[in-house]
Formats: C-alpha cells, sequence, structure tokens
C-alpha cells in the first residue's frame, strides 16, 4: 500500500487549493449574507462532515433540526454556498490532474495509458508494420460529435468564471510569486469568488437552439482552434521520429462534429432557418479566427527581402496584395498576409454578413474555398521553407494551415436527426399527393420497399410546389432544401450527414433516400449520386438485435447499394445507449450494443462495405458515458477498424474540453485508444473472448428480465418515478432547448433517456447504471457451481467485461441509499412506497455483494483510491443539497407557491449536478 499513501501525499496540493477556496468562499459568504447565515453554513457544514464520516443517526437528525426550519432566503444561501463550493472543488481537481500530468512529464515517467506515446509503443510490441499505421490514418475517421441536448446546468457567463479560477489556481502552480505577486493573485480569486456569488446561478428562461449554438461554438475558442492543430503536429512528429523512412503527411482525420441546430428529433425548436443561422455563426466564428491568426503572423514575419531570399510565388503573393505601403516596401511576407487579410474579410462579408474587428487595407476577392486560402498560406510556408526560416514555419503558420484544413469555412460538420416516424409521414404525404400511393403507411414492410426503391430510381419529383402540405411534412423539405443550399455555400463538408432515429427496418432508410432525392441531395440516373451519409440510429433493444439484418436487407437492394458504391462503400450506422439501457436496463444494453457490434461487422465484411459506427453515449453510465479510452478498448474486434465517432453531451462537455489543457488530453486518448483498438486485438489478448459469451448471454436474460419487472411490470413504478424524483421539476429547469418528452405523456417509454438518468442521479440512487446486476449473478450462480471463478476470469480476460463493471463500480459508489430513502418518502402512497424501495434496496445490496466478490475487492473503487477520496470529499457538501432538495420538494408539491421554494429546488439540482459531475 505505498503508493496510496504516496497518492496521498501528492494530493496535498489539491489539499491545499480546496482549502483556500472554501476559505475564501466562506469569507464571501460572511460579508455578503451576514454572520448569522455564515454560522448557519459552518454549523450544516461540520455536522454533514460528521455524518458523512461516522454515519452518525444524532448527526443526520441535527442535519434535518438546522435545515429544516430555515426560511426562504436562507435557504437560498445555504444552497449557493454548498453548490459553489461543489464547483470550486471541481475546478481544483481539474487543475490538479494537470499538474500530476506535468509532473510525469517533467520527471520523464513511462507513457501513460492514453496518450499518443503509450499506443505507439503497444503498436510496435504487437509488431504492427508502419505500412498498416499508415493505411490507418488514411483511412481513420475519429470525430467527437457535440450534442443539442445538454444536462449542462451552468451557464457560460459562470463557466467563463471557472475558467478564470482555473487560469489564476494554474499561475500559482507554475510561477515562484513574489509576495505582492501572492497578494494580487489572492486579491483576483476573491473577486472572481465575488463575482461568482454576485451572480445569478440559474437562467430566468429556457435556453433557444441558437444559445446552444453559440455555447457550443465557445469550445472551439476556448479549446479546439488551438488544440487541434497540435494534435496533429505532435502526431505527425511522434509518427516521424519513430519511422523516419517514411514522410507522414496526415490528412484530415481528427474533426469535431456537432448536432447543435441540425437534431430535430423532438425538438420542434430546429427548423431551416436556425440551420442557417447555426452554420452562420459557425462560420463567422471560424473567419474571426483565422483573421485573428492572420492578423498575429503579421506580427511575427516582418522579415525583409534585403536579409532574405523568397520565392518567386511569393513575390507575387506580396505584389498583387492590396497593401501597397512604402513602410513595407521590403516586407513581402507582411504584404503577402495583407492581401490574404483582405480576400479573407471580403469572404466574411459574403459568406456571413460578418464585419471584422479590424479593416483590412484596400479591397480584393473573397475566397471561393478554403483550399484556395490554405494554396495561398502555403505559398508563404514553402518559401520560409525553402530560405532558410524553417522553424518560423513550424509555429503558427503550421497551426493556421492545419486548422484552414480541418475547420474549412463551416467550422463543424452539422448532422441532420429526425425521428423515421416523421420521415415515414412526410412520404405518405408526398405519394399520396402526386397520386402514387393513397396509404402509404398501411403498407407492410414489402410493400413499401418495393415502392421506395421504384421512387429513389426515377427522377421525376413526388414535391409540388403547387400542392399543400402539412406543416411538419413542410418543415421536413425546407430542412432538406436548406441543407443542398448550405452545402453550395459552405461546402460539403458541412451538412455531411443524415441520422434517422428508432430505425427498426430497411424502409427507415429509404425513406430518408426519397426525401434526399426530393431535394436534390440524392440524384437517380445511370450512376446515381448521394450526396450525404444516411445513417440508421437503433436504440431500442429489438432494433438493436434487428440492426444486422437490417442492414444486410437494404445492402441487398441493388439501387442502394449502388449508390454506397458512390460514396466509396463506406456505410456509417449508429448505436444508441441512452434508448437501450432505458429500454433494457444497463447490463443488456450493453451486451445486445456489443452483439450488434459483432453482427454488422460480419454484415458488412460480406457485402464489402466500410462500418462506421456511431456511438451514442451520453456523459452518465447509465446512458453509455464512463471512461472514453477503456470503452474504446472494450470494443469487439474489428469494430472499431480505423474509424468511430462518439456523442460528448451535456456537462462532459465543459468537464472534457472547457480547458485547453484537459482538452488536449481527451482529444489525445480519442485517437490514441482509436489507434490501439484498430490495429490490436484487446479483446482476445489473454483468452479468446467468444467463450464467454454465452455467460454474457444468461446473464443479460436474468438481467433484463428484472429491470423489466421493475420499470414496467410493476404496478405504479411510475407513479413512485414521478413522486420520488425530480423528474417534474427538470423539465421546468431552463437547461436545454429540448422538451423532456417525446409525446405529451407520463409513459416511462415516451421520457428522454436524460431527465431519466438525470432524475435518479439527483436522488443519489443512479437506478439505470445498475439495476438487474444483482439479481443477474445471483441467478447464475445458483445454476453454476464455478459460477463465481468463470465471472472473475472474465474480468480479467476480456476487456469488455471490465469495463463494463468498473463503470458500475463507479456508479454504485455514488449511490447513498440513506438519501434516497429520504426521496422515497415523497411518495404519497405508503403501500406503494414501501413495496418499490424495498425491491430496490434489496436490489442494491445483491449488486453489491457480488460486484465486489468478482472484483475481489472489500469496497466500492478499490482500484481508484483518488475517485474514491474525491467522492469522500464531495459527500458531505452533497449531503445537505439533498436535504434541502426533499423539503423544498415537499412544500413545493403540497401546494406552497413561493416562488424561492422553486427556485430554491432548482438551485438544488444545479449543486447536486455540480456534485456528481457525470449525471446525465
Amino acid at each position: 500500500m505505498p503508493d496510496r499513501a504516496s497518492d496521498t501525499s501528492k494530493d496535498e496540493p489539491l489539499r491545499t487549493d480546496i482549502r483556500l477556496l472554501g476559505r475564501i468562499l466562506g469569507d464571501t459568504v460572511r460579508e455578503q449574507e451576514g454572520e448569522a447565515v455564515f454560522d448557519i453554513v459552518e454549523r450544516v457544514r461540520q455536522t454533514a462532515v460528521r455524518f458523512a464520516r461516522d454515519g452518525d443517526p444524532a448527526a443526520r437528525a441535527e442535519l434535518a433540526t438546522l435545515l429544516d426550519p430555515l426560511p426562504g432566503d436562507t435557504t437560498q444561501s445555504v444552497v449557493r454556498a454548498f453548490s459553489y463550493f461543489l464547483q470550486l472543488a471541481n475546478i481544483a481537481e481539474d487543475e490538479h490532474h494537470i499538474r500530476r500530468r506535468r509532473a510525469h512529464d517533467l520527471a520523464g515517467s513511462p507513457p501513460r495509458e492514453g496518450s499518443l506515446i503509450f499506443a505507439l509503443d503497444a503498436l510496435s510490441t504487437a509488431a504492427v508494420s508502419p505500412e498498416a499505421i499508415a493505411d490507418f490514418f488514411a483511412h481513420a475517421v475519429v470525430a467527437p460529435v457535440l450534442t443539442a441536448h445538454p444536462t449542462e446546468v451552468q451557464r457560460q457567463s459562470l463557466i467563463r468564471n471557472h475558467r478564470d479560477l482555473a487560469r489564476l489556481l494554474d499561475q500559482r502552480e507554475r510561477l515562484q510569486m513574489t509576495p505582492e505577486e501572492e497578494a494580487e493573485n489572492d486579491h483576483a480569486i476573491a473577486n472572481s469568488i465575488l463575482t461568482l456569488w454576485q451572480s445569478r446561478m440559474l437562467r430566468p428562461v429556457r435556453l433557444k437552439v441558437l444559445d446552444e449554438v453559440k455555447n457550443g461554438i465557445t469550445y472551439f475558442k476556448e479549446t479546439f482552434f488551438t488544440e487541434l492543430p497540435r494534435l496533429y503536429i505532435q502526431a505527425t512528429q511522434q509518427l516521424q521520429k519513430r519511422y523516419p523512412e517514411k514522410i507522414w503527411a496526415l490528412p484530415p482525420f481528427f474533426r469535431v462534429g456537432s448536432w447543435i441546430g441540425g437534431d430535430r428529433d423532438g425538438n420542434p425548436f430546429v427548423t431551416a432557418e436556425i440551420l442557417r443561422e447555426a452554420l452562420r455563426l459557425q462560420s463567422a466564428a471560424a473567419l474571426s479566427h483565422y483573421l485573428d491568426e492572420i492578423h498575429e503572423l503579421g506580427g511575427e514575419l516582418p522579415l525583409s527581402d534585403l536579409l532574405i531570399k523568397v520565392t518567386p510565388e511569393l513575390l507575387a503573393l506580396a505584389e498583387h496584395s492590396t497593401d501597397h505601403s512604402p513602410q513595407r516596401a521590403d516586407e513581402p511576407y507582411r504584404r503577402a498576409l495583407s492581401g490574404i487579410y483582405a480576400r479573407l474579410a471580403a469572404t466574411a462579408r459574403a459568406l456571413d454578413h460578418f464585419e471584422p474587428v479590424r479593416h483590412e487595407i484596400g479591397q480584393a476577392a473573397a475566397y471561393e474555398t478554403p483550399e484556395a486560402l490554405r494554396a495561398d498560406l502555403k505559398v508563404l510556408n514553402n518559401s520560409l521553407k525553402l530560405n532558410g526560416s524553417a522553424a518560423l514555419a513550424g509555429g503558427r503558420l503550421r497551426r493556421l494551415l492545419r486548422g484552414v484544413q480541418v475547420f474549412g469555412f463551416h467550422l463543424a460538420p452539422i448532422d441532420l436527426r429526425q425521428n423515421s416516424e416523421v420521415h415515414a409521414r412526410s412520404v405518405a404525404e408526398l405519394l399520396a399527393g402526386a397520386g402514387r400511393c393513397p396509404d402509404y403507411e398501411a403498407l407492410d414492410e414489402a410493400g413499401r420497399i418495393k415502392l421506395l426503391v421504384e421512387e429513389i430510381s426515377t427522377p421525376r419529383p413526388l414535391y409540388s410546389p403547387y400542392l399543400s402540405y402539412s406543416e411538419e411534412t413542410q418543415g421536413e423539405l425546407a430542412i432538406f432544401f436548406a441543407a443542398r443550399e448550405l452545402r453550395q455555400r459552405y461546402g460539403a463538408a458541412a451538412l455531411p450527414n443524415c441520422i434517422i432515429s428508432k430505425t427498426d427496418g430497411v424502409s427507415d432508410l429509404l425513406e430518408l433516400a426519397l426525401l434526399l432525392k426530393e431535394s436534390g441531395l440524392l440524384l437517380p440516373g445511370a450512376a446515381p449520386r448521394l450526396d450525404v451519409n444516411i445513417i440508421p440510429l437503433f436504440e431500442t433493444i429489438e432494433d438493436l438485435q434487428k440492426s444486422a439484418v437490417t442492414m444486410a436487407g437494404v445492402f441487398q437492394l441493388p439501387a442502394y447499394r449502388e449508390l454506397i458504391a458512390g460514396r466509396g462503400d463506406e456505410h456509417e450506422v449508429m448505436l444508441g445507449y441512452s434508448d437501450s439501457n432505458k429500454d433494457g436496463g444497463f447490463l443488456t444494453s450493453g451486451w445486445e450494443l456489443y452483439k450488434a457490434e459483432i453482427e454488422l461487422t460480419r454484415v458488412f465484411q460480406q457485402y464489402g462495405v466500410r462500418l462506421r459506427l456511431f456511438h451514442g453515449r451520453g456523459g452518465s453510465v447509465g446512458r453509455g458515458g464512463g471512461p472514453t479510452y477503456h470503452a474504446i478498448l472494450a470494443q469487439p474486434a474489428g469494430a472499431v477498424s480505423g474509424q468511430i465517432r462518439l456523442t460528448e453531451q451535456g456537462e462532459v462537455i465543459s468537464t472534457k474540453y472547457g480547458n485547453p489543457d484537459t482538452g488536449r488530453r481527451n482529444l489525445e486518448v480519442l485517437l490514441a485508444a482509436t489507434l490501439e483498438a484498430s490495429l490490436t486485438d484487446h479483446e482476445n489478448q489473454i483468452e479468446p473472448a467468444e467463450q464467454f459469451h454465452p455467460v454474457m448471454d444468461e446473464l443479460s436474460a436474468r438481467a433484463f428480465n428484472a429491470y423489466r419487472g421493475l420499470v414496467y411490470e410493476t404496478p405504479g413504478f411510475t407513479t413512485y418515478f414521478r413522486q420520488s424524483t425530480v423528474v417534474s421539476e427538470i423539465a421546468s429547469l431552463n437547461i436545454g432547448s429540448r422538451p423532456a418528452s417525446r409525446k405529451a405523456s407520463d409513459r416511462i417509454e415516451d421520457l428522454r433517456a436524460i431527465p431519466w438518468v438525470f432524475s435518479w442521479a439527483q436522488c443519489r440512487l443512479m437506478l439505470p447504471g445498475w439495476y438487474g446486476f444483482g439479481a443477474a449473478v445471483d441467478g447464475y450462480l445458483a445454476a453454476n457451481a464455478d459460477g463465481l471463478a468463470t465471472l472473475r476470469r472474465m474480468v480479467h480476460a476480456w476487456p469488455f467485461f471490465k469495463s463494463l463493471l468498473s463503470n458500475m463500480d463507479m456508479v454504485l459508489s455514488k449511490t447513498d441509499l440513506a438519501i434516497a430513502s429520504r426521496y422515497a418518502e415523497l411518495v404519497s402512497d405508503v403501500e406503494l412506497r414501501e413495496r418499490i424501495f424495498s425491491q430496490i434496496t434489496a436490489e442494491w445490496a445483491l449488486t453489491k455483494k457480488h460486484l465486489l466478490a468478482i472484483l475481489e475487492q472489500d469496497d466500492f473503487l478499490g482500484d481508484n483510491p483518488m475517485l474514491k477520496r474525491s467522492l469522500q470529499l464531495r459527500s458531505p457538501y452533497m449531503d445537505p443539497l439533498n436535504h434541502l432538495q426533499v423539503e423544498l420538494l415537499k412544500r413545493h408539491r403540497a401546494g406552497d407557491t413561493d416562488e424561492r421554494l422553486a427556485r430554491g429546488i432548482h438551485l438544488s439540482i444545479n449543486g447536486i449536478a455540480s456534485g456528481l459531475r457525470n449525471s446525465g
């Protein structure tokens, strides 16, 4: 255990930072709210620490005595104090992770898992050839995709404040300060915390889609603009150093995508106009970045041709520049950059009606394409390299060249997404209006397929501007017409994908193909052309089980197979972690996703199509979250093969990418894991994984029955869920533009996965991340004498099973039955409350018992002491928030209409989410 003690000592700087931030927050509360409120906060904190540390029932009773009678204003102050402490602890922890990574780098420690060097070492150990690595990069696609339905409850202004605090903590770490400088730093931290305290924590109105677009763009400004080009450069340098006999010029395989402004599934606020404005805002951000970089390059390259040589191409670029100042007559790089700047400024006006902050010198023609801009930048780059200034080409200019290649004039490719039912209704209306089929939706699947294949093969349109259509169909067609226009404006990379939610058959893909044909994005004929990727999203357990059959069915259609051949014989499939979990529970969802990948890989190989999987993961384990590195390496052999996309959702976006250092590390992890998973066989390294599949089949069947038995078959469960959680209150919290349910109903089936998981997290049960596992293992062990030994072997030998259990271990460590019991008391029917809560607690106890036995641990997080200490630190600050939340919910639901009550509930939701971090 010496390494753990050592770890504890290494955490001392973290404890120092937390004490500093906590002391300043306490001083702020005393100064702003008065001594009486500060005393209450301190008494609550000390009592909660005692309760969390000792489990003292008297401390819990004392906590209730302190908190229950608090008046509204004081309650809000207490909730805000504990919520802000948790936010400050998050900042300190993130900075500590950066500190530890730097310490390892400075000490020359061995490469860590998830680093590019570690991945390349693994490839070397596995004797992977440089040719195989080059082929990987030639076909690779790695893309995190920011999504449009966040559980990010923090406002952007507060996130900005958090960044300032992180920067100030970073200064304390990296700089040797004089006493005066340290005092200035203390003062700046105090001012930031004061600003935090005096800022509104909650949004007064629900976010609009364009607010979400702007929020997404901030992560490009903070992280992606700088860190993605650096990642490319680092990867190129490491490959060149390791394999000097090859010239490594990596294609733009790593991009950050977005659903924000294009995801219409259940969101009526995403329209054609919103899509246009989303792309305009994105483009303006990209061009603004390029303009700033060109301006900075002008300051960095005042090179005189009296002292250096330049290429004829650079001289020509300088001569054609709009800058004729005699002051710069001998500075060809500056004059060339002035001309580039003028052309970029014209591009910004033409594309986005955007006026640059700094006006250009003279008038110039706009760039038609990003490639034309890159061509001019390459002229500078080549001239520097050929004339003794190669070092000057390796910094900002090199990053800018890569940035233009990656971000283009559109910034991030936006995916379009809609529910298959909506597509079906629109197609039915088009067919009926054109007299082709009066009742399309009455046709069976075979009838639909036959009719749709005929229609996508003929150039004759169904749509007529002289016919009237429903508002829904008009909206769908408007989106596709806008997509065609925007692709012409911003380039094909701006809108490359269309995703079909709730795909359950071949006709779903063909319906989208028909809508694309009607809008000119699919052109029939002797050599048909499909301009965008058609991507089915398989979400429910049943749909996942049918996914390979569905794809085989569509590949068997010559008309569709021709379209895919025209797209380089590549096809993407999206897998839904969230809805499959809500449908079948954590264990069954994970296993059915895994099996679907195996079957899809087989079918795609059979038909000669390259498979790209798009993983619809959430932030929480209940929605497919968990450590990205291990999640990718836990994929079945052959399922990654160089191409992967995955969603980044909710508070995970700001946690991963809100800080450039952390963002850079997370981007590297994605690349490293994809490299390893594609080129080495992790799955069968110790033992063949296939031998364990029957065990998982048995466990999954038992877990499915247990989970469905509770959630869908227990009378009154929906009532229990709605009364014992904050799901109704979450629906009114202004955390996103999207409604909480797909339809106006109380059914679990119609509730979105995000509020489902988020609600269970708030009451500290985390049920979607573990329920059913205990019953499954219990039944399996009863039927198999050597069952425990087999399960332990599976953890040791099979990355999928190890990752599954590791994630469950993390989730269970965040549960708290004592607190969950307080929420159960909100259920008005005593018999219903006791019946269901006792069922949940019995399954929790079984799950804990079997999980720890399989992992051979005495307690949760036995192999993750850092996370364990983090949760122990947070617990005393979350417990009072949970206690207050329950009390406020009681009053609110009893009819108290005091607006401070509703605000207090929403503040507590915010605070608990901060404490749990990955809860949505």
